[in-house]
């Protein structure tokens, strides 16, 4: 999602102990849920901004991730990405899983530019090009495919 000055917004994670990372809002899809209802869900409770399915739009991009949990399960996610303009940047964060209230640990409005800086990680890779592409030519014909992160 982008506010009215184009710039993204991302969740900070990872434990105290831990470096910090940058992610895009979203999650995992319930039994039974589309991907387009499970972002409309995930939009509502992580950052109170309240669409549509027809608000929220298609898939502009997508992206496969290898990682393993602390006590060493791996795991394959598939990410399914939204492109929407939102009229401000003020959250409301109380509709979050409690979960998601001890693994976010803050927020921030990124440029462009400053995606292409961050000395951070940022997920997902390619963000940057991808903002830029959907800031200039709006709505992909068909997602894009955004580079894997090597496990």
């Amino acid at each position: 999602m982008a506010d009215p000055e184009g710039r993204v917004l991302l969740f900070s994670a990872g434990a105290a102990d831990e470096e910090r990372w940058w992610l895009t809002p979203g999650g995992g899809v319930h039994r039974g849920e589309t991907v387009v209802a499970a972002g409309v869900r995930e939009l509502a409770e992580e950052t109170g901004y309240r669409v549509t399915e027809a608000e929220l739009g298609p898939v502009v991009a997508t992206s496969t991730a290898h990682w393993r949990s602390r006590g060493g399960r791996a795991f394959l996610g598939a990410h399914s990405f939204f492109f929407l303009r939102v009229p401000h940047t003020t959250l409301i964060t109380d509709g979050r899983e409690e979960y998601e209230h001890t693994f976010l640990t803050g927020h921030r409005w990124w440029s462009v530019a400053e995606l292409r800086t961050a000395t951070e990680w940022i997920s997902p890779l390619g963000l940057a090009d991808l903002m830029e592409r959907l800031l200039r030519d709006g709505t992909p014909k068909r997602p894009v495919r955004l580079p894997r992160r090597p496990a």
